[in-house]
C-alpha cells in the first residue's frame, strides 16, 4: 500500500517498496565510506593494541613462561580443520564484508522506517522526513548507548563478564528505542497545544531525563588495565564513533536526497497544476 500519494494527473506515488530499494542501495554506499573511515583512522588504534595484547602476553616472569611454553605453541598452531585468517585479510575484505553486510541491512531498516514515517513529522518533506529518522536512530541506536556502554579495544575486557555486559547494552539500547518512540508520539499529541517548536523541545527533554535516569541505575564496567595508555584508548572510541557517524550521516543523506528526487518532480507538478487551477 503506498505511504505517500499526490492525486494530481501525471504525479508518482511513493511506496515502501521505493523506500527499502533505495534504503539498500543507500546503506551500501555508506558502508563502502564507513569502511574507507574505519581503515584510516580505525586501524592505527586496533594494531597498536593488538601488539600492547600480545607483548603483555610475554612479559610474566621465568616461571610463567616455562609453565605456559606448551600451551603458547597449541593456541599458535591451527586445530585440525580450521584456516587462521591473517591479520591483513581480517582488517580489508573481511572488515568490508562486515560493513556491508551491516550497512545494508541498516539502509533497508532505515528506508523501511522513513516509509512509516512519511507526514508523520507535520509538514516536512520526505526529504527532511528521512533525515529526521535517520538522526533520531543515530542517537538513539549508537550515540547514547555509546556513552554508557563505549566499545574497547582487544585486550580490555574480561571474557568472564562478556555475557552479563552484552545482555545490560542490549537492555539499554532497548529503553533508548522506547523512550524515543514514545517522545516522538507523545510530541506529536503536543503539537496540537505547544506547537511544533516547544512539543519537539519537551519530547527531547523527556527522552535526555528518562535517559539520565536509566544511566544512573545501570551497572557499568570499567575494565581498562590501570597501565593501558590513554591515547590508544581515546583513538580507538574516536574512530568507533566517527565510523558510525560517517555510516549513519552518508546513509541519511543519500537516501534522503533518492528520496528527494523522487519525490520532487511530484511535489512540482502538484504546485503547477495549483496555479494553473488558481489561474
Amino acid at each position: 500500500m503506498p505511504l505517500s500519494r499526490v492525486e494530481p494527473k501525471g504525479s508518482v506515488v511513493i511506496s515502501a517498496r521505493d523506500f527499502l530499494i533505495r534504503g539498500l542501495l543507500a546503506g551500501l554506499l555508506a558502508a563502502f565510506a564507513a569502511f574507507a573511515v574505519a581503515y584510516v583512522v580505525g586501524e592505527p588504534p586496533v594494531r597498536a593494541a593488538i601488539a600492547l595484547e600480545a607483548s603483555g602476553g610475554h612479559s610474566h616472569g621465568a616461571e610463567t613462561e616455562a609453565a605456559g611454553e606448551h600451551s603458547d605453541a597449541a593456541e599458535e598452531a591451527p586445530a585440525p580443520g580450521e584456516v587462521e585468517v591473517p591479520r591483513s585479510l581480517q582488517s580489508t575484505v573481511g572488515m568490508l564484508t562486515g560493513m556491508l553486510v551491516a550497512g545494508t541491512v541498516l539502509g533497508g531498516l532505515i528506508g523501511v522506517v522513513s516509509a512509516l514515517a512519511m507526514g508523520r513529522f507535520g509538514r516536512l518533506s520526505a526529504r527532511s522526513s528521512t533525515l529526521a529518522v535517520t538522526g533520531i536512530g543515530f542517537v538513539t541506536v549508537y550515540a547514547v548507548p555509546f556513552l554508557l556502554y563505549p566499545p574497547n579495544p582487544p585486550a580490555v575486557g574480561s571474557g568472564d563478564t562478556i555475557g552479563i555486559r552484552t545482555a545490560l547494552f542490549f537492555v539499554f539500547l532497548a529503553i533508548s528505542l522506547i523512550a524515543a518512540m514514545t517522545a516522538v508520539l507523545v510530541g506529536r499529541r503536543a503539537a496540537g497545544r505547544l506547537g511544533g517548536w516547544y512539543a519537539s523541545l519537551a519530547a527531547i527533554v523527556g527522552y535526555v531525563v528518562v535517559m539520565l535516569i536509566v544511566m544512573a541505575l545501570l551497572p557499568t564496567y570499567n575494565e581498562v588495565p590501570d597501565n593501558f595508555p590513554a591515547s590508544v584508548l581515546y583513538d580507538f572510541r574516536r574512530a568507533s564513533f566517527l565510523t558510525q557517524f560517517t555510516l549513519w550521516a552518508v546513509l541519511g543523506i543519500v537516501l534522503a536526497e533518492f528520496v528527494g528526487r523522487l519525490s520532487g518532480p511530484t511535489a512540482a507538478t502538484a504546485e503547477r497544476e495549483l496555479a494553473d487551477a488558481g489561474a
